[in-house]
């Protein structure tokens, strides 16, 4: 019995943990829906969707942002925003856009 407890958690853990990720993304994407959209969704052109890109390739953006890596277009805007967030942040952030289908 208790092996498959620990067997059924070790399955729901990782669920867990990203729905939470993705809950403290989505209360900390509303300085994104500004340029994105709500939803990921931009209403003007120049500016990408965010809903469903590749959670590892929406962090490593925020982070190249942040570092200076990432840069012409608009990445000074990008740039600043990305300054204001942890590492955790960018991460949940990503996991929410992500999780958008």
């Amino acid at each position: 019995m208790k092996k498959i407890l620990l067997v059924s958690l070790m399955f729901a853990l990782p669920t867990l943990v990203s729905a939470a990720n993705i809950s403290a993304g989505q209360a900390r994407s509303a300085a994104c829906t500004v340029c994105h959209g709500a939803g990921g969704i931009s209403a003007v052109p120049i500016y990408p969707n965010l809903r469903g890109q590749k959670e590892a390739y929406l962090y490593a953006s925020l982070k190249a942002y942040k570092s200076g890596q990432r840069q012409g277009g608009l990445s000074v805007i990008m740039k600043a925003q990305a300054d204001l967030l942890s590492d955790i942040e960018m991460a949940n952030l990503a996991a929410y856009y992500a999780s958008l289908k």
